[in-house]
């Protein structure tokens, strides 16, 4: 029997669930959620600094992004990501707002699933 642990923040979605463009998937212990084939948000229920609400974007989307929600901040292990910790007072209301952005398909959130940048090998002797 597998441990099938239920992440305590799945509430977070659950604006989603009635959008055709909505699917949820797990993805390194986290829940993520998917609009229209975007990867958006990731919830996690971990401990520090995988504990809340993971913003799936780019780096030159975070100042547009924190200039509306300034308790969002880079992740420290995923920086191109921003994050709020479940810690916040003001969690509950914070991630309804970025839910929000995120049911108005707003541009700055959502990433190519599978996208990552591949890094350059050198070619030896080159």
């Amino acid at each position: 029997m597998g441990s099938t642990v239920k992440n305590s923040l799945l509430w977070v979605f659950d604006p989603f669930e009635d959008d055709p463009g909505f699917m949820r998937k797990r993805l390194f212990g986290f829940e993520a959620a998917y609009m229209d084939g975007l990867l958006c948000l990731a919830v996690g229920d971990g401990e520090e600094p995988w504990n809340g609400l993971l913003v799936c974007t780019s780096r030159e989307r975070h100042a547009g992004l924190i200039g509306e929600l300034p308790e969002l901040a880079p992740h420290p292990v995923l920086g191109k990501w921003l994050y709020l910790s479940q810690k916040n007072e003001d969690f509950e209301a914070i991630a309804g707002a970025v839910v929000k952005l995120v049911s108005r398909r707003d541009s700055r959130v959502g990433v190519e699933p599978g996208a990552r940048k591949k890094k350059a090998k050198k070619m030896i002797g080159s």
